[in-house]
């Protein structure tokens, strides 16, 4: 008996290490095979053939990864990050834009409950209101963070949000974002545009490359995140808290005040 078990018993010992292996990498060398695994993982979550082929043409991104270890504006001060994010410009650029467009933004805050400075300062802080969306495939870009070993858990669900975009035909394998796969006039993570999403052109589809979906879709996450109507949104004010659930960057988050502030008054 004691000889049969010993060779069983380092079998399960050898099975059981093997399910449990990593499946991240930080080079691009097991990307391929990391695609062939999540594809099965993806097919139990739901996922379709659309989004399945957008998968398998996924290319790992290095500019992705570059990106992903180098992002050095959130570390400066308040003041410095401001600067160099454009605040005075996207201010003065952001009440133009809402003295043009009043009954939009109006409707907007009569629907969620979001003031139009925090949505304008949003749309400008994220992509200079629509001027520059990014220029990475959004589907390579969170395939590859959601296989790289640095964040994969947070990415995955993101990862698997964007292939069911591609199934439900909001983007394409072709679709362009920026490097960390945002998409859209506001830079929603794949996984929040499938949660949050709002087709506000009545079209049938959700667009974040539309402005009127991105900046409804942008005020139904901060209402379903708790935005409370005519509540401050300062630091220490209760719809700050909710700000914070955009972005983690504490500097993010207070200029996204300062700026709404500003543009709304």
């Amino acid at each position: 008996m004691k000889r049969l078990l010993a060779p069983l018993t380092a079998l399960m010992m050898c099975c059981t290490t093997a399910s449990f292996a990593a499946t991240c990498g930080n080079t691009s060398s097991g990307f391929e095979s990391w695609k062939a695994d999540f594809a099965r993982k993806a097919k139990r979550a739901g996922v379709k053939k659309k989004g399945l082929q957008a998968l398998a043409q996924a290319q790992y991104a290095t500019r992705t990864i570059a990106a992903d270890r180098n992002q050095k504006s959130f570390k400066y001060s308040l003041n410095k990050f401001m600067q160099v994010r454009g605040a005075d410009t996207i201010v003065a650029q952001g009440r133009k834009r809402k003295a043009r467009n009043p009954q939009f933004y109006a409707a907007l805050e009569r629907q969620y409950g979001v003031p139009a400075g925090v949505l304008i300062a949003i749309h400008g802080m994220e992509t200079g209101f629509g001027n520059f969306m990014g220029d990475s495939s959004v589907v390579s870009a969170i395939a590859t963070l959601a296989y790289d070993c640095r964040r994969s858990e947070f990415f995955v669900p993101h990862a698997i949000g964007a292939l069911k975009m591609v199934d439900n035909g909001s983007i394409t394998v072709a679709t362009k974002g920026a490097k960390h796969g945002e998409l859209g006039h506001t830079q929603f993570l794949p996984g929040n545009a499938l949660t949050y999403g709002v087709d506000a052109t009545g079209d049938g589809r959700v667009d974040f490359y539309n402005m009127t979906d991105a900046l409804a879709s942008t005020a139904n996450f901060l209402r379903k995140k708790g935005w409370k109507p005519g509540r401050g949104y300062q630091p220490g004010e209760p719809n700050f808290a909710v700000i914070q659930q955009w972005n983690a960057a504490t500097v993010y988050q207070q200029s996204i005040a300062i700026m709404g502030a500003r543009i709304d008054n």
